[in-house]
């Protein structure tokens, strides 16, 4: 019988297993990533903690993100993510880490932006990867989707180890 893995739980294990450190960086999720890895028995031996950046002031006062880039490119961008990312780790001394800001809706679309439109981040030592989603569905569902997209991509990442 074989029993399947939540992708947080891979994450977990996989963590634990090469003993990295891991932390994240949310905006259109609200917490829900860091919910969901603390929902994994043993995943304190790798989870440092987790930063909801929901407010573009946030962004910059607790990551680091400079004001300047989210108002050239928006809070929805490559830039912002890869920058919060970077703040996420750096300030929580993570090994691996990820970072999304999006627009889960159901309004702030736009027509360069439309409601689904997520731009998520990884790093793991250094290593970065960024990607651009656009995702269909209810505000929760976005929500969903955008995690596990970011588990996905921080078990991306994982494979080179």
């Amino acid at each position: 019988m074989t029993i399947l893995r939540s992708l947080e739980q891979e994450l977990a294990e996989r963590c634990a297993e090469a003993s990295l450190s891991l932390a994240v960086a949310e905006s259109c999720t609200g917490g829900l990533i860091a919910h969901r890895l603390t929902n994994v028995p043993g995943v304190s031996r790798s989870f440092q903690g987790g930063v909801v950046s929901y407010a573009n002031s946030a962004k910059t006062a607790l990551l680091g993100v400079p004001a300047e880039l989210i108002e050239a490119e928006g809070a929805v961008s490559e830039g912002v993510a890869l920058a919060m990312v970077e703040g996420v780790c750096a300030r929580l001394g993570a090994d691996l880490g990820a970072a999304v800001t999006g627009i889960a809706g159901p309004e702030g679309g736009t027509a360069d932006k439309p409601v689904g439109t997520v731009w998520l981040a990884a790093s793991l030592h250094g290593q970065v990867r960024s990607v651009r989603k656009l995702f269909e569905g209810s505000r929760e569902e976005i929500k969903a989707q955008t995690a596990d997209a970011a588990f996905s991509l921080m078990l991306e990442l994982l494979e080179n180890l």
